[in-house]
């Protein structure tokens, strides 16, 4: 063969991409639609389960009239996805836009340079540091949509300590993602999946404990050896060209900046109504409403207070929300795949084809059949709370069935949710906080792959543990 002809297909190997995420995303809501026309439509009765929402009869599925999806339906589908993760995408855009004001003010660009001077040659440490605080938040209150406030304020520090966004985002994600999978007292899987179990609330903690270190380790490694290789070698950064946009957009015209009252006051000011966020989260319970309110403040308190004008203020927060434009888009546009699910009336019949899955397995890996039908179940319903109030119901009856403790059942519960929860492009705020950190998912999916796959496999250990000692109550 010819050199040249050698060159032409290297060439062609090297040109292959993954389509756009809309393009995947929309294949995926086309398959459904197609789903709607072969797979059965059927339904569970639903009843009152804890704290009042509702949820699956476990004995009550049944068939009905088909409903297939038609052209029309199929192109609603995704505005009306917009609709139904509204508030993800509003606080997607108060975030991204209240980010770019407070930079504007060169508040952010003063605190970065005087942190990294503190912990200039033991950088390193902000992935340990930062992964176990996120994850210690998500393993007891179950915030992971906080990754959307976390990432604008780690990403700036990340690249002036000669890492790339891909840390940034990970140290975020991954993190939360460790705390919230091997969580201790989540009430959104732990509380509500015990609750419709019958268990007694946050029981088999010491377990949990166990695998919550074991997860959190392994993530703060793995993210740390990637964070190395970058700034050992910049351009094998998986972001290399994206972060050339991205420090620009940070670093502005001058790197060099005399700290004024202005900056103080612009930084103090953020800081503190961030705390009052934090305090709100944790005492009143506030959700994407209240924290979108609260960015919005922290726009226009700290642009005040910094020095900008009403103009520069507006300005500011229109780039920011241009900035996050992609990622809010694709958070919509993944809704659009649960609604096609819910018009074609086939969301009940796929967890009941499941459940007949796991009960015809082998008792000696049925608990691994549960891993892997939470893990795909989470793609089509990426909520813990609602996963858990949809499949909890089946699945704790069937472990006593297949001879699983139900405590088994419930751990199996967080890991196919809490893993898949950052890999899955339908997930909303994992889109949205790649979207904050620039971070295309298709490159974000090839670093996440090994860990994943990681986990699912540590995972998959706790679960075969579990079931041979019994892990109990019940």
């Amino acid at each position: 063969m010819s050199t040249t002809n050698l060159q032409e297909k290297k060439s062609t190997k090297k040109s292959f991409k993954l389509p756009h995420i809309y393009v995947i995303l929309i294949t995926f809501i086309a398959f459904m639609a197609i789903m709607t026309y072969v797979i059965p439509a059927g339904v569970y009765d639903r009843v009152e389960g804890p704290g009042g929402r509702m949820m699956v009869d476990a004995t009550s599925y049944h068939q009905v009239a088909q409903n297939p999806v038609g052209l029309l339906d199929f192109f609603v589908a995704i505005p009306q996805g917009f609709v139904e993760a509204g508030w993800v995408v509003v606080l997607t855009f108060c975030v991204g836009g209240a980010f770019v004001v407070v930079k504007r003010t060169g508040a952010i660009q003063v605190g970065v340079d005087a942190l990294a001077r503190k912990v200039a040659g033991k950088g390193i440490l902000i992935v340990p540091v930062l992964m176990v605080l996120f994850a210690s938040v998500d393993c007891f209150i179950g915030m992971p949509e906080l990754c959307m406030v976390y990432v604008p304020v780690i990403l700036p520090l990340a690249l002036a300590l000669g890492f790339d966004s891909m840390t940034a985002a990970a140290i975020a994600l991954c993190g939360s993602a460790a705390g919230f999978t091997a969580a201790l007292t989540n009430p959104f899987t732990i509380g509500i999946g015990q609750k419709i179990a019958g268990l007694p609330l946050y029981s088999g903690v010491k377990f949990r404990i166990i695998v919550l270190l074991i997860t959190t380790t392994i993530g703060i490694l793995f993210v740390m050896r990637y964070a190395l290789k970058v700034r050992k070698n910049p351009q094998a950064s998986l972001v290399y060209e994206e972060d050339k946009i991205t420090r620009k957009s940070i670093e502005g015209n001058s790197k060099d900046i005399t700290v004024t009252t202005k900056h103080k006051l612009a930084g103090f000011s953020a800081a503190a109504i961030f705390i009052i966020m934090i305090f709100g989260v944790l005492k009143f319970k506030w959700d994407m409403p209240q924290i979108g309110g609260v960015f919005i403040a922290i726009a226009v308190v700290s642009g005040l207070l910094g020095g900008l004008s009403s103009k520069d203020i507006c300005d500011a927060f229109t780039e920011g929300c241009k900035d996050v434009l992609v990622g809010a888009l694709i958070v919509g546009i993944a809704r659009g795949i649960t609604v096609i699910m819910n018009q074609g009336v086939i969301m009940d019949t796929i967890i009941y084809g499941l459940s007949q899955f796991v009960s015809g397995l082998p008792a000696s890996i049925t608990a691994i059949g549960m891993l892997v039908v939470q893990s795909l179940f989470n793609f089509l319903v990426p909520s813990g709370s609602g996963q858990a109030l949809i499949t909890m119901p089946i699945m704790a009856p069937l472990a006593d069935l297949v001879g699983v403790t139900r405590q088994t059942a419930v751990l199996a519960l967080q890991f196919g949710d809490g893993i898949s929860n950052i890999f899955y492009p339908t997930s909303g705020y994992f889109m949205a906080s790649l979207a904050l950190a620039g971070v295309p998912w298709e490159k974000w999916a090839k670093f996440m792959l090994p860990l994943f796959f990681i986990w699912s496999l540590v995972g998959a250990g706790a679960l075969v543990i579990a079931q041979a000692i019994q892990w109990g109550p019940f």
